[in-house]
C-alpha cells in the first residue's frame, strides 16, 4: 500500500513539473511575441493556455485521490502544496495569455519609441518563478525564503515602467491605446512574480510546516537572515 502511494506521489510530482514547464514556456513565448512584435507567436501562446488548464485538472484529480491515502503529515502537506502550486501555475498561464493578447494587438500598431525595461522585468519574474520551482524540487526552504523579498524588485520595475508610460501618454495622446496595452503587460509580469512568491511560501510550508504567507515582508526578511546565518 505504501509503495503504491509513493508511486502515485511521484506521478503527481511529474505532472506538476510538466505543468511548470508549460507555464514557463508560455511566459517566455508571450514576452518574445511582445518584444519582437510576432503576431503568430502571440496567437499560439493564447491557444496553448488550454494545455496548462488541463494540467491543473489532472494534478487536482490525482491530488484529491491521494489526500485520503496520505500515511504521514508530511505526505499530506506535499499533496496540498502541489494543489496550491498548480493553482499558481494556472494563473501564470493566464497572465502569459494576457501578455500574448496585448502583443497581438500591439503587433498591428506602429511601435512606440520608448526604451522600456520590460525584457528585464520579464527576465527577473521568470528567474524568480524558476528559482521557486527549483526550491520545490530540491526541498530547499532556505532558497525559497530568499526569493520572497525579491518580489519587491519586480514591483519597482513595474512602477517605473508605469511612470514612463503615463508620462508618454500625457505628451502623446495618440499613443494612449498602445501604452495601456504595455501597462497591462507589465502588470501581468508583476503578477507572475507574485505567483513565484506564492510558490516559494508554499515550499517553506512544505518543508518546515510553517505558514508564512501573511507574516509580512519584514518577517520574511528576518527569516531569510536567520536561515542564512
Amino acid at each position: 500500500m505504501e509503495h503504491h502511494f509513493d508511486t502515485e506521489l511521484d506521478v503527481l510530482k511529474q505532472k506538476l513539473l510538466t505543468m511548470a514547464s508549460h507555464a514557463e514556456t508560455a511566459v517566455n513565448r508571450a514576452v518574445e511575441a511582445l518584444v519582437t512584435r510576432n503576431h503568430d507567436l502571440a496567437v499560439r501562446v493564447k491557444d496553448d493556455d488550454t494545455i496548462i488548464d488541463q494540467c491543473e485538472i489532472e494534478v487536482d484529480d490525482l491530488a484529491i485521490q491521494l489526500l485520503a491515502k496520505a500515511p504521514l503529515a508530511s505526505d499530506l502537506r506535499l499533496v496540498t502544496v502541489a494543489m496550491k502550486i498548480s493553482q499558481n501555475l494556472e494563473r501564470v498561464g493566464d497572465e502569459a495569455a494576457k501578455i500574448a493578447k496585448r502583443a497581438r494587438d500591439l503587433s498591428k500598431e506602429p511601435p512606440l519609441k520608448l526604451n522600456l525595461e520590460l525584457p528585464q522585468m520579464a527576465a527577473l519574474a521568470l528567474a524568480l518563478l524558476k528559482a521557486a520551482l527549483d526550491s520545490f524540487v530540491n526541498h530547499d526552504s532556505a532558497a525559497a525564503r530568499a526569493i520572497i523579498p525579491r518580489d519587491k524588485e519586480v514591483d519597482a520595475l513595474n512602477k517605473k515602467i508605469n511612470g514612463e508610460l503615463t508620462l508618454h501618454m500625457m505628451e502623446n495622446r495618440d499613443s494612449i491605446p498602445r501604452c495601456l496595452n504595455l501597462i497591462t503587460a507589465a502588470r501581468s509580469l508583476e503578477r507572475i512574480a507574485d505567483h513565484a512568491k506564492n510558490v516559494a511560501e508554499e515550499v517553506v510550508y512544505l518543508n518546515e510546516a510553517l505558514d508564512i504567507r501573511h507574516s509580512g515582508a519584514k518577517a520574511a526578511e528576518k527569516a531569510t537572515e536567520k536561515a542564512e546565518g
